[in-house]
């Protein structure tokens, strides 16, 4: 019987992603609110409409901080960024592990991994935030995904 890996601890950072991870989410609001926020980007209080609306997303973050912390420690979640090579993949294969592997944050697969290598490494994944992999992989792992 294979072994199975929690990864749970490992390359974490700061949680906020750079430059290009970032992922784009559409909210809809009403005019009002819409025209608020314009009144104080021309008012010169915000760059843009994205840099009020991101801080207002840190604000609330920051505010729930305390509770965001106590889940990430039980629920054992990797905060930050993690990424799976296909050496990290073809190593856990060797050692007869599967990975069970949970994250807040952005959890990405090499896109030189085959779906079937996935497959044998990969028991489960959560992850709160962005999942990047080859389409194949995420097609071969569609029911593992939580």
């Amino acid at each position: 019987m294979a072994n199975v890996t929690d990864i749970r601890a490992g390359r974490t950072g700061d949680p906020r992603p750079r430059g290009g991870e970032t992922e784009k989410i559409t909210i809809n609001l009403g005019p009002v609110d819409l025209g608020q926020i314009d009144l104080l980007v021309e008012e010169g209080f915000y760059s843009n409409r994205a840099d009020l609306i991101r801080t207002a997303i840190r604000n609330q973050l920051s505010l729930h901080a305390q509770v965001l912390h106590e889940n990430v420690s039980r629920r054992a979640l990797v905060l930050g960024l993690q990424h799976f090579s296909l050496q990290d993949l073809e190593a856990a294969k060797a050692r007869g592990e599967r990975l069970i592997i949970q994250v807040l944050g952005l959890a990405s697969i090499a896109n030189d991994v085959s779906a079937e290598l996935a497959l044998a490494t990969i028991e489960s994944i959560t992850v709160l935030g962005a999942f990047h992999a080859s389409p194949a992989v995420k097609a071969a792992l569609a029911g593992r995904i939580h």
